[in-house]
């Protein structure tokens, strides 16, 4: 047993990758990875534009592409639903044993979409028809538009990835989205996690304390993103915690899932953002250098959350409020750069494709 089993089995959380390429499956090191504990998988632009642009296994299949008339980003969603079927192959056996709880691949809708509800809605059902795959997750942004489009892919009985949550009121929104289509006594067996977004938090939270530069203020850096995430988990244990203790691993309850959870800050701890986070009902998606270490060196120590954590992430969210950062608007602006940044991974992505066209 791995570390990454005992993440699952100590502590109900589910550990998954934060990669998707070619390599990765045709090489055999997904299903090593799955061998050693990981039990699902995501993929964003970013990750897509990295694996074609960074190797020469999608160009054979871009030339018959282009061959066959298809345009730049007709031809990314061709190589990125053959990933995800090879994927969610190797994963199928974990979401047979587990009952539809884990063994997911996601794959995201257009960025470009993120501020029009009805395209979005509208390419969501076309992959979901097309991959027509149980243990398919649909990403969605969680932005203004994103949301409507969220409750109708849930109500229509898709199963969505809500991700780029980066503030606890749009988490209440895309609670309450699923919730409307989750009714007490629903039939409706969509399944849903939400991504809350960790790291980002904490390099926008610290530079904005660091320009306050108080001795209040600089005791307060690497904590945001903890304190928020932990108070997250704290609104999904009110407002889905009956769901939880009934249908605990079933299709009621939507999981929190912790996104961008690498330590970008080097001098704080290399698993901050995994041995603090340890929520029963959730997911950490986690690149492969998180994951080595996690396999490496998980402190024996480590604990589930607890009430008391609780309390003191609401304290730690006041007094970071209090020295003068407005958490509100730190959520706008990662909200805004995470789709802004998605929108230009996926043009150059679609520049890479364009590249090798001839």
């Amino acid at each position: 047993m791995t570390n990454l089993h005992k993440l699952h089995t100590s502590f109900q959380q589910s550990p998954w990758i934060d990669n998707l390429s070619r390599e990765l499956v045709e090489s055999g090191r997904l299903q090593q990875f799955i061998d050693k504990g990981v039990r699902g998988l995501t993929s964003n632009p970013t990750i897509l534009e990295n694996a074609i642009k960074g190797s020469d296994a999608y160009d054979e299949k871009i030339k018959q592409y282009v061959s066959e008339g298809l345009s730049n980003e007709e031809i990314f969603f061709k190589l990125a639903i053959e990933d995800i079927r090879s994927a969610a192959k190797l994963l199928e056996p974990i979401w047979h044993e587990s009952n539809g709880e884990d063994g997911y691949v996601s794959l995201e809708v257009s960025p470009n979409l993120a501020d029009d509800t009805d395209a979005t809605i509208a390419q969501a059902k076309k992959l979901w028809a097309e991959l027509n795959l149980p243990n398919l997750l649909i990403k969605v942004p969680a932005t203004a538009a994103g949301v409507p489009a969220i409750r109708e892919l849930l109500g229509s009985g898709i199963n969505v990835n809500v991700t780029l949550i980066f503030s606890l009121d749009r988490y209440q929104d895309v609670i309450t989205a699923f919730k409307d289509t989750h009714m007490t006594g629903s039939n409706n067996r969509a399944r849903s996690v939400a991504s809350f977004f960790i790291s980002r938090v904490d390099s926008e939270t610290d530079k904005r304390l660091e320009a306050i530069g108080t001795d209040e203020a600089l005791a307060l850096r690497g904590k945001a993103a903890i304190a928020q995430a932990v108070v997250a988990y704290d609104i999904f244990l009110d407002r889905l915690g009956k769901e939880a203790v009934i249908d605990s691993h079933g299709p009621s309850v939507q999981r929190l899932l912790w996104a961008s959870t690498s330590t970008k800050n080097p001098a704080y701890d290399d698993l901050l953002y995994v041995s603090n986070l340890l929520t029963p009902l959730s997911v950490n998606t986690l690149p492969e250098d998180t994951i080595g270490r996690i396999i490496d060196h998980l402190p024996a120590n480590v604990k589930s959350v607890t009430m008391v954590d609780i309390e003191n992430a609401h304290k730690t969210l006041a007094a970071i409020k209090s020295v003068g950062v407005d958490m509100d608007d730190v959520s706008r602006t990662l909200e805004n750069e995470g789709v802004d940044k998605f929108k230009a991974s996926y043009a150059s992505l679609l520049n890479a494709i364009e590249s090798k066209r001839i």
